[in-house]
């Protein structure tokens, strides 16, 4: 390992994608910006990433098809401590039900801890949501079985799933529609199985098409299989939602990246040429908004200073979305 930034993924605390990064103790973030050239180039092999802030200490290599960027023992370590695991009975905290709609005939059930607002369904790629319920972690989780059983509603979707339908959803009433049916089947739960310490919560859907900037941006046509050693990914970021970057190639058109693939990766900057910065990070990290991608030690550009933009290309296995060929070689 060269001791590089590493890429944390994706994260949405507010209603802008970030990307966040480590180098052993130090956390920095990249704020990111529709419009804003982002691209890096893959060095060496994809190592663990760890468990809950901890160094993997066998510093496995995992492969580059991994989402999760785990060896078997962090992933198992991670997992364990999870609100998905049910390993944490008493936990204080007041938890939500939610229903999200990823696409026609895809709507999930999940539960995200209350304090955590909507950040939760903008991380899954959630294109609608509405809230369900409220209360303690088991009776969220006992609503969610509820729902399951009586309405078969799952608690998973792929990734792969979400992705082949975002080029092509429906109109805004009609997204709607298909959360405001699913929670009137729910609402009539209550006093069958519905758990007494849920307070049910008023339906209010919610629609995150412009916020992904799904509105605007051309239809994706392929997306990242892995990354390679030396691999290129380099666009214009025109949406992003949950984990996905949609970044626009030149000769390619829009390919989605999965950031869950590049965790584990020393990234580098790729060729650039200097252009007024569109947006900045927080000038501590490394620079990748705006930017050519995450050199170690690059330092973040300021507001209104010259940025970077990398050269649109991808040198990486990709495969069409929805169809699951391999675009023709690696490179």
């Amino acid at each position: 390992m060269s001791g590089g930034w590493w890429c944390a993924g994706v994260r949405w605390p507010g209603e802008v994608p970030e990307l966040g990064w480590s180098r052993g103790g130090d956390r920095r973030v990249s704020v990111l910006a529709y419009g804003s050239g982002l691209g890096f180039r893959a060095l060496g092999e994809r190592h663990c990433v760890g468990a809950r802030g901890n160094v993997c200490p066998l510093g496995a290599v995992v492969p580059g098809r991994s989402t999760g960027g785990r060896c078997a023992e962090c992933a198992r370590l991670d997992r364990a401590h999870s609100v998905a695991a049910d390993t944490m009975v008493d936990d204080p905290r007041t938890y939500r039900v939610y229903l999200a709609w990823f696409g026609p005939g895809m709507v999930k059930v999940g539960i995200t801890g209350e304090e955590r607002g909507a950040a939760r369904l903008r991380e899954q790629g959630a294109v609608v949501f509405s809230w369900l319920g409220r209360g303690p972690l088991m009776a969220a989780r006992r609503t969610e079985e509820v729902l399951r059983a009586a309405l078969k509603v799952p608690d998973r979707i792929p990734y792969a799933r979400k992705r082949a339908v975002r080029g092509r959803l429906p109109g805004r009433e009609e997204r709607a529609a298909e959360v405001a049916e699913l929670y009137g089947r729910a609402a009539a739960l209550e006093g069958r199985g519905w758990p007494d310490s849920l307070e049910r919560l008023p339906l209010e859907v919610v629609d995150q098409v412009a916020l992904f900037g799904l509105d605007r941006a051309p239809d994706p046509v392929r997306s990242v299989r892995e990354l390679v050693d030396g691999g290129v990914v380099a666009g214009r970021l025109v949406a992003a939602a949950g984990p996905d970057l949609h970044l626009a190639v030149d000769g390619v058109g829009v390919v989605v990246l999965d950031t869950r693939l590049i965790t584990g990766w020393d990234l580098a900057a790729v060729p650039a040429e200097a252009v007024p910065a569109k947006t900045a990070a927080d000038g501590a990290g490394p620079e990748v908004a705006g930017s050519a991608g995450a050199g170690a030690g690059a330092g973040a550009g300021s507001a209104g200073a010259a940025s970077v933009v990398a050269e649109s290309d991808v040198r990486v296995p990709l495969i069409d979305i929805g169809g699951g060929g391999v675009q023709g070689g690696l490179f």
